[in-house]
């Protein structure tokens, strides 16, 4: 099992989380956040005062998936996330050891 956390740009969250649920991907978790990579931010006028805008909103995807469904999951997100532009965001993959549903107990891939 892989944890994938994708992040990506607001405008492209229903996208890719309909294509997601098209290729298998039941359950995630969806999270507003803030940050900056190479992006830094940009300056933004406000009443006459200027502000300098560093932490960007984001949306933050989580979810675990099976071995067999991780390379489509990346593949769907790369190609529905993509603008081309600075600020698309970043996908990140680690390994689980175990997941557990609590409600009955379930373990591995059976809990997801």
């Amino acid at each position: 099992m892989k944890k994938l956390e994708a992040i990506i740009q607001p405008s492209r969250l229903d996208s890719v989380r309909d294509a997601l649920r098209e290729i298998g991907v039941d359950g995630m978790t969806i999270s507003e956040v803030r940050g900056h990579g190479r992006q830094k931010g940009h300056t933004e006028v406000y009443r006459g005062n200027e502000y300098t805008v560093d932490l960007l909103p984001k949306i933050k995807i989580e979810t675990v998936l099976p071995d067999n469904l991780v390379d489509s999951a990346v593949q769907t997100i790369l190609k529905i996330a993509r603008t081309g532009k600075i600020g698309d965001g970043k996908i990140f993959l680690s390994r689980v050891d175990e997941a557990i549903r609590i409600r009955n107990e379930e373990r591995g891939d059976a809990a997801l």
